[in-house]
């Protein structure tokens, strides 16, 4: 590669950055609509396939108890308060320790296991399938503009290279309206 100065080859990235960052993103974002929904239908399959949905569910039915006496207790408590101006609340029941395991931390921890099992997955879809080509081909577009010191070569490469996916990297001006005549 002859040397090309910094400017240009900063050019190139920012232009490359321009025209892919937008396509990358908007894939991106159904991937990631996939992977939400992917997500939350994989959760119970792989609570029940891993033997999970039992324990999570004695887990529910407890954590519904536990609410419950908590509810009463402070009910309690918080008349017995008020009957007596001499006593007051010495616990805060809205207070919770950071020791105590919930089932929410239960479903937290499935929800990040079934993630990268949608994340697999998402790969072969066609969605996942583009979003890997935009990736590929805005990488290979960067490679040409580092393996090239020529701009009309770099040119050339990057239009062949990102006509592909419907990026035109030259423009032709010659049929551009002329304004203010």
């Amino acid at each position: 590669m002859s040397s090309m100065p910094k400017y240009k080859v900063e050019h190139y990235e920012r232009k490359i950055r321009r025209h892919f960052d937008p396509l990358i993103e908007e894939q991106e974002l159904l991937v990631k609509q996939f992977k939400t929904e992917a997500t939350a239908r994989i959760v119970s399959k792989l609570a029940k396939k891993m033997g999970a949905d039992k324990i999570m569910s004695a887990f529910k039915r407890a954590e519904y108890e536990m609410n419950k006496a908590q509810q009463e207790a402070k009910t309690f408590f918080q008349k017995k308060a008020k009957q007596d101006d001499k006593k007051t609340l010495t616990y805060d029941m809205r207070q919770k320790d950071n020791n105590d395991l919930s089932l929410r931390d239960c479903e937290e921890q499935l929800r990040e296991w079934a993630k990268s099992l949608v994340d697999r997955e998402l790969r072969r879809r066609p969605e996942g399938e583009m979003l890997k080509q935009l990736e590929d081909v805005k990488q290979r577009s960067m490679d040409i503009v580092y393996e090239n010191g020529d701009d009309k070569a770099i040119a050339i490469a990057l239009d062949k290279c990102t006509k592909k996916i419907g990026i035109a990297w030259t423009v032709d001006t010659s049929k551009i309206k002329q304004i203010g005549r």
